[in-house]
């Protein structure tokens, strides 16, 4: 099996929030690991292989080095679903590519 992943990854565990489609509804979740060509989630929500979805990750300002926490809203997605007993998370977890994104400053 060969591995389709570029980039490099940062085991990142931070706070994910997701939307499914075109819907209003969000769920939460956290980042296994970032890259700048996508991102692993663990989250309580049934996300299929193939299905389009919108994320925000706030990037810690130790993190980043800056003075502010940055905000990066992206659109992808998921192209690889593991579920509870592959997965370290009990509800399993998905692969999602990051198709665009955009910094989002605050007001």
């Amino acid at each position: 099996m060969s591995d389709s992943r570029t980039g490099r990854r940062f085991p990142l565990s931070l706070p994910i929030t997701i939307r499914e489609g075109e819907s209003a509804d969000q769920t939460s979740g956290r980042t296994q690991n970032v890259s700048a060509a996508g991102v692993y989630i663990h989250a309580n929500a049934e996300l299929e292989v193939g299905s389009h979805i919108e994320f925000e990750i706030t990037l810690p300002s130790d993190i980043i080095g800056g003075t502010h926490d940055v905000r990066v809203r992206c659109q992808g997605r998921v192209v690889r679903k593991e579920n509870p007993g592959e997965s370290r998370s009990p509800n399993g977890g998905v692969a999602c590519v990051i198709d665009n994104y955009k910094f989002v400053r605050e007001a």
